[in-house]
């Protein structure tokens, strides 16, 4: 009487971790553009709290702040923003004129590898734009 042995053969652990290799393949790669996607919020909530600032600072002073040194100086001289966003996966400059104002967010950090939305601008009418595609990046 043979007894017959119980356990996994080499062959069907082999096929487990090809199958499991398989199925990582596949969710690795479009769990890294949903993340690279959620994270341009960060861009997007970043540019228009620095819109909020500077209207708040044109009411009260008559004119915007123009330049990245304003942008993150402590009020009642600047708006006291900081210069990257809070998980730092964007850089925000602001530029322009005392009467009108263009902000960006450019990806950084591990955003940076980020083909589909490379910049982010507001200004001071409140125009949203980015590149390369307005509407797919700020929705």
């Amino acid at each position: 009487m043979f007894r017959r042995m119980q356990g996994v053969t080499l062959l069907e652990l082999m096929v487990v971790i090809v199958i499991v290799a398989l199925l990582a393949s596949i969710a690795i790669p479009s769990y890294r553009s949903y993340l690279v996607r959620s994270h341009r919020t960060e861009a997007t909530t970043a540019l228009l709290q620095l819109r909020s600032a500077q209207e708040k600072f044109f009411l009260q002073n008559g004119r915007y702040i123009n330049t990245t040194a304003g942008l993150t100086a402590a009020p009642p001289a600047g708006l006291g923003l900081a210069s990257t966003t809070p998980n730092g996966y964007y850089t925000v400059t602001v530029g322009g004129t005392v009467t009108a104002f263009t902000a960006q967010a450019v990806p950084a950090g591990g955003q940076a590898g980020d083909d589909q939305c490379q910049q982010f601008n507001i200004n001071a009418a409140g125009e949203q734009t980015s590149a390369p595609d307005t509407q797919y990046c700020w929705r």
